[in-house]
């Protein structure tokens, strides 16, 4: 994973290269995310907050070891010192999306905040758009509508009709933070944001820490909290941090609904939880807008210059 350490305002260009680099990195972290679930079920920690400060606990670990190995620890405090307010910005959206999604729980149902966050494409297009006039292509509105089609598919059976101001309230929270998280770095490519996203998960972690009844855990749920946050969160979000800032929000945005899709499949995979008629549909539905999307992007990338005309590399 390559970065730079200077803070740029504007979004530079990128070679296709790294476009693709930044759409692969993408797709890894919604990988990563994706084990969430079937992790969960191996915990068994009855109050969710101290599976919150433990997994951001790890998360934090892993980052600060990551870049004590890839720029020492000088690097490191350089990098929390130069990532001024756009990682400030980022650590705080995390650590709020995130703990929001725990307190929903308590609220409204799952399908119901995977629906809200269906629209995450569509508001980081909207929001890269109206606050940085980066062009959304008509392929990439197509793409959003079906992956909000798909999604709506896949948690029909289980939607609640019950309508929760709460809920739903921090359901959008969610999507809100994730979108505005999502086009700050890309809008701020320069800035290393993989120290934001470590303070996001200190700030998850203090907040859990406070409204944890308990931090005790047995051994065997400590080696699945270390997984949860090393492997599900931290690697995740060192994955999002790097390929996030290369590519267009809005396609960072589509990438990262590879995570409710895949979800479902490592739990059936591992727990034998079969997934619904419904869900399969919709997820066929997503991971085809996906692809086909995807295999547009490579196809204009690789579209040969005509004779005598220099190529620009666009923002976008």
């Amino acid at each position: 994973m390559i970065d730079t350490a200077s803070p740029i305002v504007a979004s530079p260009a990128v070679s296709p290269r790294e476009e693709r680099v930044g759409m692969l990195l993408v797709f890894l972290s919604a990988l990563m995310w994706s084990f969430g679930g079937a992790i969960a079920r191996f915990i068994t920690v009855g109050d969710s907050w101290t599976v919150i400060f433990w997994r951001s606990v790890w998360a934090a670990a892993f980052l600060v070891c990551f870049m004590v190995w890839r720029d020492g620890w000088r690097g490191m405090l350089k990098l929390f010192r130069d990532m001024g307010l756009p990682g400030l910005a980022v650590g705080i959206c995390f650590a709020t999306a995130s703990t929001a999604f725990v307190v929903a729980l308590a609220y409204t149902t799952v399908a119901n905040i995977l629906l809200m966050q269906a629209g995450v494409p569509l508001l980081a297009a909207l929001f890269a758009w109206a606050l940085f006039r980066e062009r959304v292509g008509v392929a990439t509105w197509v793409a959003i509508a079906a992956v909000i089609t798909g999604v709506a598919i896949m948690v029909s059976e289980s939607l609640d009709g019950a309508v929760s101001p709460m809920g739903d309230g921090l359901a959008l929270l969610i999507a809100v933070m994730f979108s505005v998280a999502t086009v700050i770095t890309r809008r701020f490519s320069g800035v290393r944001m993989t120290p934001a996203t470590c303070l996001g998960t200190m700030l998850a972690a203090g907040f859990a820490v406070s409204q944890a009844s308990t931090l005790a855990v047995s051994g065997s749920d400590m080696g699945f909290l270390f997984a949860f946050g090393v492997v599900n969160l931290g690697l995740g979000l060192a994955f999002f941090a790097t390929g996030a800032r290369l590519i267009p929000a809005a396609i960072a945005a589509l990438l990262g609904t590879f995570e409710p899709i895949l979800g479902p499949i490592w739990v059936w995979l591992i727990h034998s939880e079969v997934p619904s008629g419904r869900t399969i549909i919709g997820g066929a539905v997503v991971v085809t807008a996906l692809l086909v999307h995807i295999g547009l992007e490579f196809k204009r990338q690789a579209r040969p210059e005509r004779a005598g005309v220099t190529r620009v590399p666009s923002p976008n």
